[in-house]
């Protein structure tokens, strides 16, 4: 499979934001993204846009579900909100949607922190196999992988995207 790259991927990301932004009439977004790689991708879209906003950094780890059944051992680092989120316009980028079980995480969190008057979900990419009824605003790209593969955001710059093959599950 011929992965995209994120550069080609940014600057029609950053023109689908704008226009679902100026859509919604939402001037003074604030932008938050998920650690790491939602982060990563979060500074090369702001860069794109030609904005220079605090980026908000959210670490989902304590909100995670699936630790158990994943083997998921979190290291923690605290998230980073400069901003206040009750009542504000919040644009949530994340690299890779898969499961939709980082999003759910994600929204959990930021609702500890209080109710945003809305959320729009940007990935980079969307693998098509959600197990939950999440779906991006914005998407770079929509790739369907086979069981045993994965694909993983390399960074922080350049971006770039590997794809990995699952070993055979133990019997």
């Amino acid at each position: 499979m011929n992965l995209p790259t994120p550069a080609a991927l940014l600057p029609q990301m950053a023109a689908v934001l704008n226009q679902h932004l100026l859509d919604r009439q939402i001037a003074a977004p604030r932008f938050i993204g998920i650690h790491t790689g939602g982060v990563w991708v979060a500074e090369a879209l702001l860069q794109a846009l030609g904005r220079d906003d605090e980026l908000g950094v959210l670490d989902v780890s304590f909100y995670r579900d699936d630790f158990t059944q994943s083997g998921l051992h979190p290291q923690v680092r605290p998230s980073a909100l400069p901003f206040e989120v009750e009542g504000q316009h919040l644009v949530l980028i994340d690299d890779v949607l898969m499961s939709g079980r980082t999003i759910r995480a994600a929204l959990n969190e930021l609702f500890d922190y209080g109710r945003p008057a809305s959320v729009t979900l940007v990935c980079l990419l969307d693998l098509n196999a959600r197990e939950l009824p999440i779906r991006p605003d914005v998407v770079g790209a929509t790739l369907s992988l086979a069981p045993h593969e994965r694909i993983k955001l390399l960074g922080p710059a350049p971006l770039r995207l590997e794809q990995k093959t699952l070993a055979p599950a133990a019997n």
